[in-house]
């Protein structure tokens, strides 16, 4: 049994943008995900702090989605930044050093407020 996918956008301001995951993040999902996530950064929410709280399984696609999105979001002059991130999938974050590009908080409220606090020193 597969845990679905939902994906909701609870909060946008300016450049930024909040997606929430829930579920699994796998290759049946993952395109839907990057899909939402250059949405956003086409309608100008290039800087998104994704949550991922609610995500019970990642596999590589979901890995790769991620890359893709964060590659697109840096072309538009954005960024991506993990929020909430649970513990097997930050250790495969680790093992796959994705770890040292993707900034990670552990909640949606220290992802932006570590956001508000570089738009104020940059």
């Amino acid at each position: 049994m597969t845990d679905a996918l939902h994906i909701d956008v609870p909060h946008t301001d300016g450049t930024l943008a909040v997606i929430a995951l829930s579920g699994e993040f796998d290759i049946a999902t993952a395109p839907a995900v990057r899909a939402r996530a250059l949405d956003l950064i086409a309608d100008g929410h290039p800087d998104l702090v994704a949550d991922l709280a609610g995500v019970t399984f990642c596999d590589s696609s979901g890995l790769g989605a991620l890359v893709g999105i964060w590659r697109c979001a840096k072309d538009a002059d954005g960024s991506l930044t993990l929020a909430a991130i649970p513990d097997r999938l930050g250790r495969l974050l680790g093992v796959t050093g994705m770890d040292t590009f993707l900034p990670a908080y552990p909640s949606v409220d220290a992802a932006l407020a570590a956001r508000r606090g570089n738009r104020t020193t940059a």
